[in-house]
């Protein structure tokens, strides 16, 4: 990564209602919310909120050769970080919203990473793109979300099948949601 951890989270806080954080991710969150990706060849995994690309490298190290991640991010800086970091041919990067999947990605899709910050949304936006997600999904697959709160979970529980939460004890804590349908 191009950036320094001070450079980054000076761009994070200036962005705080759009990422949600303060810094990037860390290493335990990388594992936990990719627990869930869809193994073997030619799957289609969507990342939300890509930020400068620490998740997404977490995911194209269990991704498939042939298989394609589309990650999507609104804020034009970190998209083009990572786009000149040539990360790998199987990475799609997509500047535009999540709410705007559809227009980007045809087909389902076999597994969701999202780092949306729903909080910071209203909840009509966001309770559209967890069913939007629901219905592109993979039956058998997973939508995977962190969030720095457990007060949006019974909104995923609505929607999908099954749904979990794991805490991770880290300043301040976070949520990994895992959410299935069948």
């Amino acid at each position: 990564m191009g950036k320094s951890k001070f450079q980054a989270a000076i761009e994070f806080t200036k962005n705080l209602f759009t990422t949600g954080a303060f810094t990037e991710t860390s290493r335990g969150v990388e594992v936990e919310i990719c627990a869930h990706l869809p193994t073997g060849p030619n799957k289609i995994v969507v990342e939300f909120g890509m930020g400068y690309g620490n998740i997404t490298r977490e995911i194209l190290s269990r991704l498939a050769p042939d298989s394609k991640l589309y990650a999507f991010e609104v804020n034009a800086e970190f998209c083009k970080t990572v786009k000149d970091e040539n990360l790998d041919e199987r990475l799609v990067v997509v500047n535009d919203s999540a709410e705007n999947m559809n227009q980007h990605i045809e087909g389902q899709v076999d597994g969701f990473i999202s780092s949306i910050p729903f909080t910071f949304i209203s909840k009509e936006v966001g309770d559209q793109i967890i069913r939007a997600s629901y219905e592109k999904l993979n039956p058998g697959c997973y939508f995977s979300q962190v969030l720095y709160s457990a007060f949006h979970f019974k909104r995923f529980e609505k929607v999908f099948d099954e749904s979990s939460k794991k805490v991770l004890k880290n300043i301040p804590l976070e949520f990994i949601y895992h959410c299935k349908k069948r």
